[in-house]
């Protein structure tokens, strides 16, 4: 995906060079990059589960470990033919440490499983189940703070002689920072007549990783859960580690790279495999230096690109980015591209439940080079709950249309979304569906290397049309994507002499045309085809 290659070696490559239909328009090429080789799952697709909303086993209201065991088959049943499992390579779950709160980032004991969620047993079956099924178990690690409730910031208040004490960051004065992101919070907190750092708010207090002895727990903490059968860890707020000032000193400093290095290397040397991704909210140029130290990394400006995109039925905004990708990340670099979010609104109510642009949103997304992640309940057009908190975000999973969803016999810990009687997994066994979308492509994602591992080359920068070629050594294949809402045709693209055999299109695509200019299609409103051209 990286563009590092010469004008002369793009030329060569592409059988399919850009014409623009209007005359007027640029020509667009990214050049096609060797396929990626630092993910240990290339082009996997991983599913990311908060488990408190996924599956109640108890009756108690709340998903637990069991529950999301019960689950497994309809995330991959372990059959690569099966047409019932969404068919993903991995799962993310959310907090499942020890902690006071419904969300978990405010971890007490990193070394034991949230009660609520079952027992370390509970967890050791749910990795056996999840390995039996090929799936990969990525964690939730939350080191760049812990809750106010840990033991060991219970000590470090305890007095400033206490043996915890520098493990977190203390002040004798309040220095004044609010927060870098912007607004007028405060992150320095009174506590016993000094001030202690905590970047998001008082009961999250910031570890100190200036101390190398919350760097090696920080490490053993890691090792401990990889030795238990974890495959890799989502690793939250990797730009806040080690703070150098106010503002924006306060996120992406040298020392913060520095250990994510040291941790990643800490863990290398436990399990080679591993899979690491770091959440650095931020822009492509703050995020591409990650890249030196995790292997993979979300791409937020690519979500917002994509659903942006589909919202407006314009492409520019995705081109761009997937040209700074190009431009600003290392080579070889793999991205991990997403819609939404547990921190964000749904796509579903971002885009107003409009199947059709749901539709062309998993497409594009699944079409994609890196490692896409999937946010439960995005398959099925799952929706936000009213209003902004983060518990809407995070509402049950609607199995069925019953009382309970098929969440629960009880009841459940936080009300269900909107339009659940419709957007629930047992009201959309029909081939038609979102949810059957999402399987194809995954299954499809499977099957083509050049959609698993292929670079990437645009074919154009701005319009409906979303026109981009994936190609390996082996296969190259003709993506398009209109994410408008008016038929048009897509191209002209030059393709001297080439044959084109589908490999995915939606109703009432027009078969190709090769004309004298190169290739045409007659592309519906918010359709996606696939061509692999020979």
């Amino acid at each position: 995906m990286r563009s590092r290659l010469t004008a002369a070696v793009a030329a060569a490559a592409g059988l399919l060079a850009c014409l623009s239909a209007a005359p007027e328009r640029p020509k667009v090429i990214v050049p096609v990059a060797p396929a990626p080789a630092l993910s240990t799952v290339p082009g996997g697709v991983f599913y990311e589960v908060f488990v408190r909303s996924f599956q109640d086993s108890d009756g108690d209201g709340i998903g637990d470990l069991n529950g999301l065991t019960s689950r497994l088959d309809y995330l991959n049943d372990g059959n690569p033919e099966s047409q019932n499992s969404l068919g993903v390579d991995g799962i993310w779950l959310m907090p499942v440490f020890r902690s006071p709160s419904y969300h978990g980032y405010d971890t007490t004991d990193y070394e034991s499983i949230n009660p609520d969620y079952g027992s370390d047993a509970d967890f050791a079956r749910l990795c056996e189940e999840a390995h039996r099924r090929r799936l990969k178990v990525i964690l939730d690690l939350v080191v760049n703070h812990t809750g106010s409730g840990h033991p060991w910031f219970a000590d470090a208040a305890s007095s400033p002689s206490a043996r915890h004490r520098d493990w977190y960051v203390w002040s004798p004065v309040d220095p004044g920072w609010t927060q870098p992101w912007g607004g007028g919070a405060h992150t320095w907190h009174p506590l016993g007549g000094a001030f202690f750092y905590g970047v998001f708010w008082s009961g999250m207090p910031d570890l100190n990783f200036r101390n190398v002895e919350v760097r090696r727990e920080m490490e053993r903490i890691a090792a401990l859960w990889l030795s238990r059968g974890v495959d890799g860890f989502r690793l939250d707020a990797a730009r806040h580690l080690v703070e150098d000032g106010p503002g924006a000193l306060q996120t992406d400093t040298p020392e913060t790279h520095a250990y994510w290095k040291e941790f990643a290397e800490s863990v290398r040397a436990v399990k080679s495999d591993a899979i690491l991704v770091g959440e650095a909210w931020s822009d492509t140029a703050t995020i591409a230096p990650y890249y030196r130290e995790l292997p993979l990394n979300f791409d937020f400006p690519l979500a917002d690109a994509i659903v942006g995109g589909v919202s407006s039925g314009e492409t520019a905004a995705i081109a761009a980015t997937i040209r700074s990708i190009a431009e600003l990340y290392p080579p070889r670099a793999v991205d991990a591209p997403f819609l939404t979010n547990h921190d964000q609104i749904r796509i579903a109510t971002r885009l107003a439940a409009d199947a059709a642009k749901l539709r062309v949103a998993a497409a594009v997304l699944l079409t994609l080079p890196g490692d896409p992640f999937l946010y439960y309940g995005e398959e099925i057009g799952m929706q936000n709950g009213p209003g902004n908190a983060d518990e809407e975000k995070r509402a049950p999973m609607p199995w069925d249309g019953s009382a309970g969803a098929g969440f629960t016999t009880g009841t459940p810990w936080h009300a269900f979304s909107p339009g659940r009687e419709t957007a629930n997994v047992a009201a959309e066994a029909d081939p038609a569906s979102l949810l059957a979308r999402y399987r194809s492509l995954i299954r499809l994602r499977r099957d083509h290397p050049a959609l698993r591992s292929g670079g990437i080359e645009l074919l154009a920068d701005t319009g409906p049309v979303l026109a981009f070629l994936r190609r390996t050594r082996t296969e190259k294949l003709l993506v398009l994507h209109n994410l408008g809402g008016l038929t048009v045709t897509a191209g002209t693209y030059a393709a001297g002499g080439v044959t084109l055999e589908p490999v995915f299109a939606d109703p009432l695509i027009g078969a190709p045309e090769i004309g004298a200019r190169g290739i045409s299609v007659v592309l519906p409103p918010h359709a996606s085809g696939i061509w692999r051209v020979r």
